[in-house]
């Protein structure tokens, strides 16, 4: 516990009362899709992946394959989008 009479939590090791300087987060990078196509994308996935078993138990083909096929696309660019995102903004792209 810090000795300060105010009763405040905060360094006591230094010997030094003051508060801490505020820290500034990393500036995140920004995806390749603008918010609308985001949204997009989630609405596109969500549709495909509801329309795959519907389409398998309505359909006696194999035709639901491509609702499959398409929400796992969708969801790879979601990924990608995201992972764009959390990148700080000053990071290389290539890593």
């Amino acid at each position: 516990m810090n000795s300060d009479s105010s009763g405040r939590i905060g360094r006591s090791a230094d010997g030094n009362g003051r508060a801490a300087r505020k820290t500034f987060g990393m500036h995140q990078g920004s995806g390749f899709l603008s918010t609308r196509q985001r949204r997009l994308a989630w609405l596109g996935f969500l549709l495909a992946a509801v329309q795959a078993p519907v389409s398998a138990r309505l359909v006696d083909d194999s035709s639901w394959l491509f609702s499959l096929c398409v929400a796992l696309m969708v969801a790879t660019v979601i990924i990608a989008d995201d992972a764009a995102r959390r990148r700080p903004a000053d990071a290389p792209s290539g890593e």
